[in-house]
């Protein structure tokens, strides 16, 4: 197979994984780059907005928008740095740890039902590629 076919399989298999998570993260009624951002947050902790937009790999202007709805939900909250009095803390809500932590578990049970169909042997194949492939 060459380098564009399996670049086509590649894609194929992503956005399947995609569709498939979006339709786990339904029942928490947020975005893709919402989840992402309290499974960073629940991963890291207090962040400020631009290493949020950094771990996120999205624009500052963006992280803001995805901050400010989740501020709106009771998810995060900002504070100041105590670090930096100009600077300001992004954190989770006790509402934000449960939802990410519930969002962390339904990613990772929808992971486990995708990669199921293959064997471990398999699995463990595709892992050592993937892991070739983006370093």
């Amino acid at each position: 197979m060459d380098d564009e076919g399996l670049a086509e399989l590649f894609w194929g298999v992503s956005r399947r994984l995609r569709a498939r998570t979006r339709t786990a993260l339904e029942p928490f009624g947020v975005a893709p780059a919402q989840a992402r951002a309290l499974g960073v947050l629940l991963g890291h902790g207090p962040l400020r907005l631009s290493e949020l937009a950094e771990r996120l790999r999205i624009a500052p202007r963006s992280a803001t928008e995805v901050v400010d709805d989740l501020q709106q939900r009771h998810l995060v909250v900002r504070r100041p740095d105590p670090a930096d009095r100009r600077a300001t803390l992004v954190d989770l809500t006790p509402a934000g740890t449960a939802a990410g932590q519930a969002i962390r578990d339904a990613r990772r049970a929808e992971s486990a039902r995708f990669f199921g169909a293959l064997s471990a042997a398999d699995r463990a194949d595709l892992g050592r590629v993937l892991r070739q492939l983006r370093d």
